[in-house]
């Protein structure tokens, strides 16, 4: 019979955590190590009090221990008057030979908790490792978010550290840092510290003082111009970036205009696209109001036009790198980027 579990999340197993509900297995592993390390540090630092840790917690690391060596630690029974013992194993990437840990899955010591943290990839869904610890605990594969999630992921961690945050300054946020959630989270964390106590609203005035970027000029700005017509703006924006090369690279511009178009096209191809919910479901974004600048976008484009338009991305990417281009520069590159998505 088929397992119709449905596969953990990143909030369900913390909520689980929180309420001290514990698995005797916890096999953490992808290419996302953010939700990893959220997941292992909570379990070191809340499941046993600190005085409790020198006798009952071991954190390893996998480029130091073997399997057996892992089984052993989590054989043992917790010093009163813990009732639980934490194994946490970091860099379990680096241990290559399972069986030992294998035969332990299928008797696991109920009062241990075995953390395995396999960062940067994940094991192979074959290997009995991975059936074992689905079958009696938790199997987490830590996914990258998409360039199209991180938006959602900006307002769903300022509102989870009690602040509200626009939709076009969470959209700035994501454009500039990117999907590197260590270093985007750590930005919040400086917008939230400079939040004053009786405004903990982010907008996008707060977003470019305390992270440098224009409210104005930005890669947001220009995928919005682009989707509603706005030549005009666009050109504004490319040359506000030629004249300030401070403010990044033309080039860094690429991606988001490249993501809006390619997923045009998935748009187009959506079943009951004119029906906003629907299409969100179909394009797998999180919000109603995310999915409108795709419908303005089939109203402004046909999908053939789309379709050309990221061929014309990936040749001017293709520039950027040298690639038969001998001379012309960055600013140039994208004005004719421009014209051609425009005529």
């Amino acid at each position: 019979m088929a397992d119709t579990r449905q596969e953990p999340t990143f909030e369900t197993i913390m909520s689980d955590l929180k309420a001290r509900r514990y698995k005797p297995v916890y096999l953490l592993m992808g290419e996302e190590s953010y939700f990893i390390d959220k997941i292992s540090d909570f379990i070191e630092e809340s499941v046993l009090p600190e005085e409790e840790r020198f006798f009952n917690q071991n954190v390893v690391y996998g480029s130091d221990v073997s399997a057996a060596q892992i089984a052993d630690l989590a054989k043992g029974f917790p010093m009163m008057p813990s009732t639980h013992r934490v194994v946490i194993v970091k860099e379990f990437q680096s241990v290559k030979k399972f069986e030992a840990l294998e035969l332990y899955l299928d008797r696991p010591v109920a009062s241990t908790i075995l953390v395995l943290c396999n960062k940067y990839g994940s094991i192979d869904k074959r290997r009995k490792i991975v059936a074992k610890a689905k079958a009696i605990g938790v199997l987490f594969e830590s996914k990258k978010k998409k360039e199209t999630e991180l938006p959602a992921f900006v307002e769903g961690y300022l509102k989870s550290h009690g602040a509200s945050v626009d939709r076009k300054a969470a959209a700035m946020i994501a454009d500039s840092i990117g999907s590197d959630l260590n270093r985007l989270t750590s930005e919040l964390d400086k917008i939230l510290v400079s939040l004053p106590e009786k405004n903990i609203s982010v907008t996008p005035e707060i977003v470019e003082h305390q992270i440098g970027i224009s409210k104005d000029f930005n890669a947001f700005e220009l995928r919005d111009a682009i989707v509603n017509r706005d030549v005009f703006k666009a050109n504004q924006i490319i040359n506000y970036f030629e004249k300030n090369p401070k403010a990044g690279s033309l080039y860094s511009l690429l991606p988001i205009v490249f993501n809006f178009f390619q997923n045009l096209m998935v748009a187009y191809y959506t079943p009951n696209r004119n029906n906003e919910r629907a299409l969100a479901e179909g394009m797998e974004l999180k919000s109603v109001w995310a999915v409108r600048d795709y419908v303005t976008g089939m109203r402004n484009y046909s999908a053939s036009k789309a379709l050309q338009v990221v061929g014309k991305i990936r040749e001017v990417d293709a520039k950027s790198k040298g690639l038969d281009n001998p001379s012309t520069d960055a600013a140039d590159l994208m004005k004719e980027l421009l014209y051609f998505i425009f005529h």
